[in-house]
């Protein structure tokens, strides 16, 4: 039982280390950085058309969703 107590012990102890390190890192955009952040094509709706259709398949296959201006029960029909 002994020998069972210190690896597991050990296990939890790297756990919580790795799970605090990766809980305490903080991404810092610099001022050089945010011109390529802000850039056309970083913006999800660059394109309304692929927006459009994707909106329509997301809408149709989701069960009984509204919004965004459409209406109907996710039976797929338009």
């Amino acid at each position: 039982m002994r020998s069972l107590r210190l690896p597991l012990a050990l296990l939890l102890a790297a756990t919580a280390l790795f799970t605090a390190g990766c809980a305490t890192t903080t991404a810092r955009v610099q001022p050089w950085e945010r011109a390529t952040l802000a850039d056309y094509t970083m913006r999800p709706d660059r394109d309304p058309l692929a927006l459009a259709m994707a909106e329509h398949v997301y809408f149709s296959r989701e069960s009984a969703t509204g919004g965004r201006g459409v209406g109907g029960s996710g039976c797929g029909c338009n």
